[in-house]
């Protein structure tokens, strides 16, 4: 088994991607729109994938709500996290998570990655994170994205906290460039740090952003930095035992500034468990063979929480037009009850949210 999450290119596993997933096993794989066309289509790709694989490999998705969301081909319009927190009822938060993961472990994801836990610093700068925050403070994110988490996980589908150690102190786009902040970890651990402390029991994985912070790197961003995974994430914080993983390696922020594919070696040597390549799975066998060429206790280490990772996950079940269809109702009643707060989706102009 690699250490590798790979996106495929269309709605169908291609003879060359068999071939590439047969022969390296990646870890898992992440689906977007351009691979979902309907639900029994979702599914049989899903199943393929699963079948071409001699493990239960992680099937993950970004199923945010608003703008963040790679079914709404098919399947009815999800809240967004700012728009569930600004109605500000709990039960309506749990409900939305409960539709989300029934919705989503019919169409065979075992991995959402979300909640976005990033604290909203910088609403009006194009950092991505427009229409995909629970707000600026604190608490009132431990508190939403808390309650999104746990019912994630109580219909059977593993959430994902992004994006460490703070997404939201970008003032750019990582899709586009490389972030730098000048925070330091003092200041990172008063705020933006909390929702992953107070959150840590119940969260399965943690995704590292792209930002440069230079008072903790001035070299690498987080997602490529021992200093901050390695020495702050895991020894400091104590997420030795939780799944963690980078963002995309094929954005701007990466592939501009850091050759491939050292980056995806970067990514392990660093204290990631699994590098995310989302759209150019050409470069997956070479990416392999350079974390392959990495020390054995390292990769050893990364095994072992991956392993430990996939033991958790169970096949999906049996399809079921009824239980789509019901929770197809559920979604649709709760975007009836759910007042949008307006344009922000449309002006947010990150391509996250066209995937």
């Amino acid at each position: 088994m690699n250490l590798l999450l790979l996106g495929i290119e269309g709605p169908e596993v291609s003879a060359a991607e068999r071939r590439l997933v047969s022969d390296l096993q990646p870890a898992g794989f992440i689906l977007f729109r351009r691979n979902l066309v309907d639900p029994a289509q979702s599914r049989a790709l899903v199943d393929r994938l699963r079948g071409l694989c001699d493990h239960e490999p992680i099937v993950s998705i970004d199923q945010e709500g608003g703008r963040v969301v790679r079914t709404d081909g098919f399947a009815p319009e999800v809240p967004s996290a700012p728009e569930l927190a600004a109605h500000g009822q709990p039960n309506l938060i749990a409900r939305c998570a409960c539709a989300t993961a029934d919705q989503l472990r019919l169409l065979g994801f075992n991995l959402d990655f979300a909640p976005v836990v990033d604290l909203d610093h910088f609403p009006g700068e194009p950092n991505a994170l427009r229409g995909r925050s629970w707000g600026s403070d604190p608490q009132r994110v431990i508190d939403h994205a808390g309650m999104w988490n746990r019912w994630l996980r109580k219909r059977g589908v593993h959430g994902c906290a992004k994006h460490f150690p703070a997404g939201g102190r970008a003032r750019s786009d990582p899709h586009h460039d490389l972030p730098v902040s000048d925070a330091g970890w003092e200041t990172l651990q008063a705020a933006d740090v909390l929702p992953y402390t107070a959150l840590m029991p119940e969260l399965d994985a943690v995704m590292v952003g792209h930002v440069v912070f230079p008072a903790l790197d001035p070299d690498r961003p987080a997602s490529l930095s021992p200093r901050v995974v390695r020495d702050r994430l895991r020894l400091q914080l104590g997420f030795d035992d939780h799944l963690v993983l980078t963002d995309d390696l094929d954005m701007d922020a990466i592939r501009d500034h850091f050759p491939h594919p050292r980056d995806a070696a970067m990514a392990i040597e660093a204290g990631n468990d699994a590098a995310m390549i989302c759209h150019d799975s050409g470069r997956a066998e070479s990416a392999a063979k350079a974390i392959a060429a990495l020390p054995s206790p390292l990769l050893d280490d990364a095994h072992k929480r991956v392993e430990r990772f996939l033991k958790r996950l169970h096949p999906p079940p049996r399809w079921s037009d009824g239980e789509w269809d019901k929770a197809c109702r559920e979604m649709e009643s709760l975007r009836r009850e759910v007042p949008r707060l307006g344009g922000e989706a449309a002006e947010a102009g990150s391509p996250v949210g066209d995937y």
